[in-house]
């Protein structure tokens, strides 16, 4: 059996070395220091990896480990996050240096607080690396005072600081997975801080429980009064060359206090299984990243709660790539209660038989069974199934490399549940996905930090709405929601957010729990034509002419390269040129790749354009330019180097926010903002197009937005101003044109007729056979003609030294003509 799941395995390796990915692109993008994305942010210069957060129960208070320090930030006002209180917690000098000899970096030896978790209402219980000596505390939540002296940490908190733990308190005791001791050699997985007849567990290591771990997260069900861990280790199950490494999820009961004679203070309840993050017939992903657990709705059963984790591959063919996979409670309890693989003690080979049941692996309460059922669960708790994703199929792919998830349930105006998940990039970037139907729709990325961090961590607030990102330079504080960024009805439908939703009466895309009224969205479809009709706009009040602005002029000269630019409403929208009563022919036209359109100025091509946005089967216009042939110097305002400023066209007048009418002349250099806030890279907001107009040439079209599909009208008139007539100037340019032809001509004609005449003309000097019947008068003529010749440098002769004459004209070397008879 087990060799014919390698040989599948093996088939669908071979088969997918070249799988396809469609790449999810956010729709909108939010740089770093955009005002269109509000954050907040803390650091300060005695501070410095801040990556363990914990936050108070109100959401009022943020405890972050950092660096020889825990922090208390108080973070209950939007615009600020204040420090209140800081405890600091440094090894000495003597453990620094001993530190440094055992052969460990001067950088990683201060303490680094890793386990930060509530104790009870008034304690917070802390551990950190120490100098690679763990210590741990108790700290007064209100002082941020130790209330006792710190003691060992081994087996509670990781020796080194880049080693990747995991903790939880439930009932005040302490639940963990790391390593315990100085090489990271022994990873455990157990319990602390354990009263009265409960005693502290540990794994037994004997049997190799754990091969080589990394932990990553740990969760606490409790309808199973079980604490489940989720890691990645390498898989002895597969014989392959390289060492494969497997996702897993463990169980541990609660309730469990270890065997009386076999098992004595270890885990009786102890049963691990593999998590399979793959499609069917396609290459897993093998590598766990990150997992945050989404409680079940309101009224279901426990069984219900789902575990989405972040999985990366170990092979080249995948990298840089990550996917996204939801496990059901239910599918891990019936893997745990099903068979279990058996080891080899001769070969250390896992297989699969058929084999008398003595007592059921993973089972609570077994503390009280016999020695010969303890064995067999000791020997036992590999389950032989493996856990699949829910629907057998991946949640999203995604060609970015993500390394945190947090993930919330959320109501729209419609009273259904969306899945939303909040994805850390390793490049930087907030990404925020609500899972569809169809495949995950990501709204939005934000960038919270430009230079990629080494340590990473988030904690949602959903009381607050927020999300907290743990960086090594500080803390940064991101909003879930931006509907204020959505300036019309169009845009707020189009974003898919869940947490947004129109607001006719207000004229605003609102939060959706701050509002009882009726909100127009669409998060399944973004079907603007119906979402925005249900909010009782009529067609005249969104499709009026008199909220449409000016087009932008554009004075070029013929055969000038022109280039006109068109925004994009979002990185999802495509961008569309049309002419009216015209189609764009690609002989004399290029659509270049970031939507702008470019030509050459001819009488052809001059006139009107427009650019539509076209965006799930919705159009809006984008930009208007008039494009003129230029008629004198003065009027040379735009030409087609410069870019002209543009900006969407308001569809609606419910829509449209106060500001210029639409003739109304702005300057070129005015940005429109709103609060303060500017437009992002490719944003999605459509607000009122700037517009230049030069003296009274300007022109107004009439649009109308309309479907996609939707073709020009023929004959459809443009709504413009009666431009000046050019008549009288043609008329000049025209006579002008004649005299300069007829002053050419005659140039030309006198020039040609003169050489002509000295062709023919005998040259000074030269005898001829009529020579004697000239009078002594016309016998001195051509001595004059030699004295003129000297004069102007030239020999006697009339030749020069190069053969040439004076009209360029070959003679020979006795000075005659060529054709000349001598």
């Amino acid at each position: 059996m087990e060799n014919r799941g390698l040989l599948s395995f093996t088939v669908a390796f071979v088969g997918l070395l070249c799988p396809c990915l469609t790449r999810l692109t956010p729709r909108v993008s939010f740089p770093s220091g955009s005002p269109g994305r509000h954050l907040t942010r803390f650091s300060s210069h005695d501070v410095s990896n801040t990556t363990t957060l914990l936050l108070s129960e109100g959401g009022d208070m943020l405890y972050v480990g950092a660096r020889d320090a825990v922090l208390a930030l108080d973070v209950s006002r939007e615009d600020a996050i204040i420090l209140r209180n800081k405890l600091d917690w440094s090894p000495s000098d003597r453990d620094v240096e001993q530190c440094s000899m055992k052969g460990k970096k001067m950088a990683d030896c201060p303490n680094f607080i890793r386990v930060l978790q509530f104790l009870n209402s008034s304690h917070i219980y802390a551990c950190g690396t120490f100098a690679f000596s763990p210590r741990c505390t108790y700290v007064n939540s209100e002082t941020l005072t130790m209330s006792m002296k710190p003691d060992e940490g081994r087996g509670r908190c990781p020796y080194d600081p880049y080693q990747r733990n995991t903790a939880i308190i439930v009932d005040g005791e302490l639940y963990t997975g790391t390593v315990a001791d100085y090489r990271g050699n022994r990873p455990v997985i157990s319990r602390h801080l354990s009263e009265g007849r409960r005693v502290d567990l540990k794994l037994d290591d004997t049997l190799g429980w754990l091969e080589d771990p990394t932990f990553i997260s740990s969760s606490f069900v409790p309808d199973e009064e079980k604490i489940y861990f989720f890691f990645s280790e390498v898989g002895r199950e597969y014989d392959f060359i390289d060492k494969f490494v497997v996702s897993r999820v463990s169980q541990i009961c609660m309730s469990d206090v270890g065997g009386q004679r076999t098992l004595q203070r270890r885990w009786t309840t102890f049963a691990k299984a593999q998590l399979l993050c793959q499609a069917d017939s396609e290459l897993p992903y093998n590598v766990i990243q990150d997992v945050d657990t989404l409680p079940p709705a309101e009224g279901a059963p426990a069984d219900d709660t789902l575990f989405y984790g972040i999985f990366t591959s170990q092979w080249s063919v995948n990298s840089g790539r990550s996917a996204v996979c939801s496990f059901r409670l239910s599918d891990i309890k019936s893997v745990f209660s099903g068979n279990y693989k058996v080891l080899n003690r001769d070969t250390l080979q896992w297989s699969t038989r058929v084999q008398e049941k003595v007592a059921n692996p993973g089972e609570c309460g077994l503390h009280n069974a016999s020695d010969n059922a303890l064995r067999f669960v000791k020997e036992n708790f590999l389950a032989d199934d493996s856990v699949r994703p829910e629907g057998r199929s991946l949640t999203m792919v995604s060609a970015e490399r993500y390394s945190h998830l947090t993930v919330q349930r959320v109501q729209a105006a419609n009273n259904r549940d969306y899945t939303v998940l909040f994805l850390l990039t390793e490049s930087g970037y907030l990404h925020k996905a609500v899972l569809l139907q169809t495949g995950a729709h990501i709204v939005e990325e934000v960038q919270v930090f430009e230079q990629p961090q080494p340590v990473k961590s988030l904690k949602l607030s959903v009381p607050k709405g927020v999300i907290y990102v743990g960086t090594s330079e500080g803390v940064v504080r991101v909003p879930i929601a931006n509907c204020s960024f959505y300036w019309t009805c169009a845009q707020c439908v189009l974003a898919r957010d869940p947490f947004c939703g129109w607001d006719a009466a207000g004229r605003a895309c609102v939060k959706t729990p701050n509002t009882q009224s009726s909100l127009a969205q669409d998060v399944d479809r973004g079907n603007v034509e119906e979402a925005c009709y249900s909010v009782t706009l009529t067609h005249r009040a969104r499709f009026g002419p008199n909220s449409l602005p000016a087009g932008e002029l554009v004075s070029v000269s013929l055969n000038e390269v022109v280039r006109l630019q068109c925004p994009a409403a979002s990185r999802l929208s495509r961008q569309l040129w049309e002419r009216p009563n015209s189609r764009l022919s690609s002989d004399l036209y290029l659509h270049l790749g970031d939507g702008s359109l470019s030509f050459v100025a001819t009488p052809a091509t001059l006139g009107h354009y427009l650019c539509l946005s076209t965006e799930n089967g919705y159009q809006q216009p984008m930009a208007i330019y008039h494009v003129k042939q230029k008629s004198s110097p003065v009027a040379q305002t735009t030409t087609s180097n410069t870019r002209p400023q543009t900006r969407p066209v308001p569809t609606t007048q419910a829509e449209a926010r106060p500001g210029p009418g639409p003739h109304t002349s702005v300057g070129p250099k005015r940005k429109d903002t709103r609060r303060g806030e500017t437009e992002p890279t490719l944003s999605s907001r459509d607000p009122q197009v700037i517009t230049r107009q030069l003296d009274r040439n300007f022109t107004l079209w009439t649009l109308e937005s309309r479907p996609k599909d939707a073709a020009p009208r023929d004959g459809e008139p443009l709504q413009s101003a009666p431009g000046p007539s050019y008549l009288k100037e043609l008329v000049v340019v025209s006579v002008l044109l004649v005299l300069c032809l007829s002053l050419l001509i005659t140039i030309l004609l006198y020039v040609v007729r003169q050489r002509c005449r000295r062709q023919t003309v005998p040259q000074a000097g030269t005898p001829t056979r009529d020579s004697d019947r000239r009078t002594p008068v016309e016998q001195e003529a051509p001595r004059g003609n030699q004295f003129l010749s000297k004069r102007n440098g030239q020999s006697p002769h009339g030749g020069q030294a190069s053969g040439f004459g004076r009209n360029g004209a070959l003679t020979g070397s006795n000075g005659h003509l060529p054709n000349t008879p001598i």
